[in-house]
């Protein structure tokens, strides 16, 4: 089984900083893309920000410029670093991993918070 588990979310003000992480354990599972969501209260879940395999990055419009996503292939790591957020940035991060044959695997989420 395959685990996804998401680390660094917390309560900030806007303006500040804030970097997540998430680490795949349990059966060796090699990701082709790896990514961010979020969900909002009252929302839709959007994607924040991929990254494949060999480094190519996507990014919501939202958040260019402000997010910056990295992964570490070697260590199916993949980490989100967030500056200059927004009240609007509040919601649960969601860590996805998408292998080869399309199988994809959830974090559980780690919730993000900034007031204003």
């Amino acid at each position: 089984q395959v685990q996804l588990v998401e680390s660094g979310g917390g309560l900030v003000r806007a303006g500040r900083s804030l970097r997540l992480s998430c680490a795949a354990s349990g059966r060796i599972v090699s990701f082709n893309v790896m990514g961010w969501y979020r969900q909002a209260p009252g929302k839709q879940r959007e994607l924040v920000a991929t990254c494949t395999v060999g480094g190519t990055t996507t990014y919501a419009d939202s958040v260019k410029g402000r997010f910056t996503i990295s992964r570490d292939n070697a260590k199916n790591t993949v980490s989100l670093q967030m500056n200059s957020l927004k009240p609007e940035d509040t919601a649960i991060y969601y860590c996805r991993g998408l292998g080869w044959k399309d199988n994809e695997y959830w974090g559980q989420g780690t919730q993000v918070t900034v007031s204003s």
